[in-house]
């Protein structure tokens, strides 16, 4: 049966590889040979043709692609009040490779004020009238995971509790303005619970402070904070991800460790999981889903142009109803196509099969 209500049987993580054209548009306004409103109006177009290419292939939910954005994360949260990036200096690594990033620091209180992704929303929504805008942000779990204690400053913050605090309500801010602005779709990309779920990340949170043990409580309490003024009628969910740049992983491990926090103590929706590689693990964890919340099957990758046969894709499915009752389920790819602007090692053309691909075993599984 088809869902009139988000995350839809066919449904897609949000960002997309960006068009040449945008990319070189970022990069001479990085060079400053053209303005702010000059790229603007470039990423407008783009985003248009995008949401265009979106409803064309039946998707449901239609997002901007993250086209505004170098990262997923970054871009957001350098924009609270109390958070300050600074060049690129670190390098964060991954199994294949490293990415060098914009690191960031709260040097003082956390605020939300007006962010400017509201304005990002609304130009979505403007041009997505007949299905559902879609907005992606990171969860506020990401803006302490990497750095941890030292990335917060113990003048601003004595103490770590009233840190996370501010950030939840920060946040709550926010998603109270996206519901103003008529959003009924929000996703919190979500990278800390499955790293949670490697012993290499866990031995690193504990070598710097942390004890990877309470963090997921810790974080649940965080988004819980951060949803808990949501707008009636609001769809949220929650995407989970072990690491995604230039096809590169992070982190591997299933989702036991988590899963109970994660599924009766987290106030989302619905669940966006990676399930493509056997590094997620099995589907057990799915047995602890309650029965009014829903589970998107990452099972076709976003990290290689392979195209997914039907018949593996509908098999999987049956492996995972084996744990949860299929009318619970939907599908999409394990993560976005471009977490960052540079994107993962696959064409435009071999991404739009992967999206088609899902539409239409959607169709086929579910009617």
């Amino acid at each position: 049966m088809r869902r009139a209500t988000p995350p839809f049987r066919a449904d897609h993580v949000g960002s997309l590889l960006r068009p040449q054209h945008l990319r070189e548009a970022r990069a001479r306004r990085d060079a400053g040979e053209i303005s702010a409103l000059q790229l603007k109006e470039i990423e407008d177009r783009a985003i248009q043709d995008l949401i265009a290419k979106q409803d064309a292939i039946g998707l449901d939910g239609i997002t901007d692609g993250e086209f505004r954005r170098a990262f997923f994360h970054l871009d957001f949260l350098e924009q609270l009040q109390g958070v300050e990036s600074y060049p690129a200096g670190q390098s964060v690594q991954f199994k294949g490779g490293t990415a060098k990033v914009k690191g960031l620091k709260v040097k003082a209180k956390i605020q939300a004020g007006v962010h400017p992704m509201i304005e990002h929303f609304k130009f979505l929504k403007t041009h997505v009238p007949n299905k559902v805008a879609k907005m992606t942000i990171p969860s506020p779990s990401m803006l302490h995971y990497r750095g941890g204690r030292s990335a917060v400053s113990p003048n601003a913050y004595p103490s770590m509790e009233e840190f996370y605090h501010d950030l939840g309500q920060a946040y709550k801010k926010v998603v109270t303005d996206f519901g103003a602005a008529g959003c009924q779709y929000l996703q919190l990309d979500e990278a800390s619970f499955p790293y949670l779920c490697d012993n290499e990340q866990r031995e690193m949170l504990r070598s710097r402070g942390d004890d990877p043990a309470k963090l997921p409580g810790i974080y649940a309490d965080m988004i819980n904070a951060a949803i808990s003024g949501r707008a009636p009628g609001i769809r949220i969910t929650l995407h989970l991800c072990r690491g995604n740049f230039r096809s590169m992983w992070i982190a591997a491990g299933g989702y036991e460790p988590v899963a109970d926090v994660l599924f009766n103590k987290v106030h989302s929706d619905a669940y966006f999981m990676e399930w493509d590689t056997d590094r997620a693990g099995g589907f057990e964890p799915l047995r602890l889903v309650p029965k009014n919340k829903q589970v998107v099957l990452g099972i076709v990758t976003s990290k290689s142009g392979a195209l997914e046969e039907k018949d593996d894709l509908k098999r999987r499915i049956d492996e995972a109803g084996r744990f949860i009752d299929l009318d619970q389920l939907c599908l999409s790819p394990q993560c976005g196509f471009a977490s960052s602007e540079e994107g993962n090692l696959l064409t435009e053309d071999e991404q739009w099969a992967k999206l088609r691909r899902i539409v239409e075993v959607a169709e086929e599984v579910w009617g």
